[in-house]
């Protein structure tokens, strides 16, 4: 007959025994459990069993010595390296080998612990020298892989050669980057190891040696690819699969940072054409049709549902658009676009049901409803594991995940708080004996961070949240969320110079959609090869909650307060560091005390919301009754024309999406009647998805001269991609909405202007633009009794014609000059006599290359009688008051 017993170990919480019943391997008392199996699943945290003595910290200082010396010793020339693994293995063997005479084992028998504790640390130092030792070899090793070999030397010589790669990893997208007025075509980027390099000569050799693969647009994809010529040829590239070998001819180049795995940069030449001498191995064949198939069963999606999903699953974001990828950075949901810990542990933590009951009779998930033992559900939690890294690929961001997703999972399953601190120190110990390059990253760094910060500090929080009346699930979540950002905020201070206020409250909200989306994206990535109509069904269910975590990644980063600026510094680091510290202990003190806690919450809701009428009471910006502001947006061109409540005219877009879309939500701006693009330079429409992030754009107006292509299509892209229609300004043409009207003095039209009748043709012979700067659109703008002259980047042959046209007269004396193409040399001087502005504001950027503004266009202004104000220097400004040589006109500086 079956029968119980209940007892107490001393220092143990309550066992349980079940006699009379032989499976007993799946009836294991876990000690670290305090009442049933409901009470267990219920109440009780990881990490809040096991407290029956301090936290186990001795190979913490070991993981830590192994990490410091690697990423020191990487670059160390081979004799000190050499050096300090030989003086820190015999200080290590020293230090094991020495034994105590009889005298001093009495000693320690009498002292008893005092003397053992000394034991204890020679141990420790012992530990701590072998594992500088091992780092030390294992770093010297590494970064003579990189040295080694001809690639180095023929980078230091940009020699151009002929060389056979495998690729080691999925190519990429370079970064839309602006230079000045042009925007840097777009390269696809990939990682890749030399295998033989052929010199112009005739000499070759055999190497392996690491390089950073750069491919232009001009270059064709490589002969044996899927896609081949014209905008394909892009597509050939980034289709490549890990393990892929090829033979190309390019130009190597020496890397612009030190320390970092890449011996060199090899950029591709189209001639001769790229070839692809060996296709990918058998695994990665497996893994890119599952990642192709998943891409596939995405596409009806929509667009942030279609991007994220693949990201989230399995680390794919090559479909992840740069605004997306922004409002990811400014709310700290980065580590969802990648693969992460997390994942894996999703994916066991469904295999073996509630984290407290992974090994008792009681336990749940999938692997007892197969009827999986322990020893079973582990090799296949192991087998799993494995096709989890080869179908995110086995480089070292997956491989780090992979590691810290187990220890995270060890953290569910044992409860046993004692036990993981060792676990994560063993985890970093072999990842950077294995690759010290990790000791470099910062994604390492913050992954090693987050996963400590939820050993260590989130039981902690969570109970104290749990005995001041919190649900439990919401206090775990709220305690995870916090102190990851806590530990991390300072490290991700670094990264970005901002310390995001709402990286908690969207953590919290996007955790309750990751586990059912990752779940339901690895259904649907297995299912996509044999049964698409049903991937494609589970990828609908699982495009719900990846919605949703863009839906708030998208919010938070909309609102106006979502983060501060910091010095993007180590000191910044450990300045707010410090400042966590100081806060930690005075949020528990100021959390006994609810009045005061509810008031620091509305204080924080309004610094984030920073409403528009509150802002302008605190901070004086926007001024009130602005007419006209000119936004800090570097070295390109920005401006607004108030309409109304949060609404206004958009001249420019500026050349980053974030700094033009700052300026907008400071200013207010929800609604844009119309945005005009005066040229199509990219310090002038690069920044246009800015423009557009939130709010409502009715039309979108162009100069007729779409030049440079590139940008024109651009422009044309995303006004078809959110059905705004897209018009060409004309001179003649006049425009009034709400206070505001404009005329449009420049460019000329040849015909009479297709969209208004009413616009007459140009008298006289149409000047043919040199170029983009002088097909701008020019605007004459009145407003609230100010005469506002708007010139794009007219250059000094447009500015005489206009200076000519029938439009010159009501040039004369006017309040505002919008001074032409950032206030370089080339101006007209009868134009800038003839309009002789009250006011002259300059946009540009500090420390521009070009020396903008010039002196002699500056001396011109002001000998004219204007006051000139520049955002280098006076920031964003804001023009209010009336207009006339007796009117009151206020210029305002954020």
């Amino acid at each position: 007959m079956s029968h119980m017993t209940d007892g107490r170990l001393p220092g143990r919480g309550r066992t349980h025994v079940r006699a009379g019943s032989g499976r007993g391997d799946d009836r294991a008392a876990d000690p670290a459990t305090d009442g049933d199996a409901g009470r267990d699943s219920g109440e009780r945290g990881p990490g809040q069993g096991d407290r029956a003595g301090p936290m186990d910290l001795r190979l913490v200082p070991p993981a830590l010595a192994a990490w410091a010396t690697t990423a020191l010793t990487l670059d160390t020339p081979a004799g000190w390296t050499a050096g300090i693994a030989v003086v820190c293995l015999l200080g290590g063997v020293v230090l094991l080998r020495t034994r105590r005479s009889g005298r001093q084992r009495r000693a320690v028998w009498r002292l008893g612990r005092r003397l053992e504790r000394f034991a204890w640390a020679r141990a420790s130092l012992a530990a701590v020298l072998l594992s500088v030792a091992a780092a030390a070899v294992s770093a010297g090793l590494h970064g003579a892989d990189v040295r080694r070999g001809p690639v180095p030397e023929l980078a230091r010589r940009y020699a151009t050669v002929t060389a056979e790669i495998e690729v080691s990893g999925d190519p990429w997208l370079s970064r839309p980057q602006v230079h000045g007025d042009h925007a840097a075509p777009l390269a696809v980027l990939a990682r890749a190891e030399v295998r033989r390099v052929e010199q112009s000569d005739g000499t070759s050799a055999r190497t392996r040696t690491p390089v950073l693969l750069v491919v232009d647009a001009d270059v064709p994809a490589p002969e044996g690819s899927a896609a081949r010529g014209g905008r394909r040829a892009r597509d050939g590239w980034l289709g490549l699969l890990p393990s892929t070998r090829l033979r190309v001819a390019g130009r190597l180049a020496p890397t612009l940072t030190s320390g970092d795995r890449t011996a060199a940069v090899l950029r591709v030449r189209g001639r001769p054409e790229p070839r692809i001498v060996a296709g990918p191995s058998g695994s990665q064949r497996l893994a890119g049709r599952l990642r192709a198939g998943l891409r596939k069963a995405s596409d009806p999606l929509p667009g942030d549902a279609r991007a994220l999903l693949p990201g989230l699953v399995v680390g794919d974001t090559s479909r992840i658009t740069p605004e997306l990828d922004e409002a990811f950075k400014e709310t700290d949901l980065t580590h969802t676009l990648a693969v992460s810990g997390s994942n894996l542990t999703i994916l066991l933590a469904l295999l073996i049901g509630p984290p407290g009951l992974a090994q008792r009779a009681e336990r749940r998930g999938l692997a007892p409803r197969l009827g999986l033992s322990l020893r079973a559900t582990a090799l296949f939690a192991a087998v799993l594991t494995l096709g989890f890294v080869i179908v995110c690929r086995p480089d070292p961001s997956v491989l780090r995940a992979a590691a810290c997703g187990a220890v995270a999972l060890l953290a569910l399953a044992t409860g046993r708080r004692r036990s993981l601190v060792p676990a994560l120190a063993t985890a970093v110990l072999l990842l950077v004996l294995y690759d010290p390059w990790l000791a470099h990253s910062y994604g390492f760094l913050l992954s090693v961070l987050a996963t400590g910060a939820l050993l260590v500090l989130a039981p902690g929080w969570s109970e104290a949240l749990r005995r001041r009346g919190v649900p439990p699930r919401l206090a775990e979540a709220l305690a995870a969320a916090a102190a990851a950002q806590a530990v991390c905020a300072p490290v991700t201070a670094v990264l970005s110079a901002r310390v995001s206020l709402v990286a908690v409250p969207c953590n919290l909200l996007a955790e309750v959609a990751v586990a059912p989306a990752t779940v339901l994206g690895f259904a649907a990535l297995v299912t996509a090869p044999v049964a698409m109509t049903l991937a494609k069904a589970l990828a609908w269910c699982a495009g719900w909650p990846t919605g949703w975590i863009a839906a708030v990644a998208r919010t938070g980063a909309a609102l106006p307060g979502a983060g501060v600026a910091w010095p993007g510094s180590w000191p910044g680091a450990l300045a707010l560091a410090a400042i966590t510290v100081a806060v930690v202990p005075a949020g528990r003190r100021l959390s006994r005390h609810p009045w005061w806690s509810g008031l620091l919450g509305v204080l924080l809701v309004l610094v984030v919301v920073r409403p528009v009428p509150l802002t302008r009471v605190i901070t004086g910006w926007p001024p009130p009754g602005w007419r006209f502001a000119m936004c800090d947006v570097g070295q390109g061109d920005a401006t607004v024309l108030a309409t109304g409540e949060g609404a206004g005219v958009v001249v420019d877009a500026g050349p980053d999406p974030a700094l033009v879309d700052h300026c907008l939500r400071q200013l207010g701006i929800r609604r844009i009647p119309l945005l005009v693009l005066t040229h199509f330079h990219a310090d002038h429409v690069a920044g246009l998805t800015g423009v557009l992030r939130g709010r409502s754009v009715a039309a979108i107006e162009t100069t007729g001269f779409e030049e440079p292509a590139d940008q024109a299509e651009f422009v044309r892209r995303e006004a078809a991609a959110r059905h705004i229609p897209l018009t060409q300004a004309v001179a003649g043409e006049e425009r009034r909405t709400g206070p505001l009207s404009w005329r449009v003095l420049w460019p000329p039209p040849s015909t009479p202007s297709p969209w208004d009748p009413r616009v007459p043709a140009w008298p006289g012979p149409v000047p043919e633009p040199d170029g983009p700067n002088d097909a701008s659109v020019a605007m004459l703008v009145r407003v609230g009794g100010l005469r506002l002259l708007l010139l794009g980047d007219l250059e000094p042959p447009a500015q005489q014609a206009l200076a000519r046209s029938p439009a010159a007269a009501e040039l004369a004396g006017v309040d505002v000059l919008k001074v032409a193409h950032h206030g370089s040399a080339y101006q007209d001087p009868d134009l800038i006599r003839l309009v002789a502005p009250r006011v002259a504001l300059i946009s540009c950027g500090t420390g521009n290359p070009y020396g903008h503004p010039a002196p002699a266009t500056v001396a011109a202004l002001r000998s004219g009688g204007a006051l000139v104000l520049r955002t280098d220097r006076d920031g964003a400004l804001a023009v209010g008051g009336t207009g006339g040589a007796e009117g009151n006109l206020r210029v305002t500086k954020d």
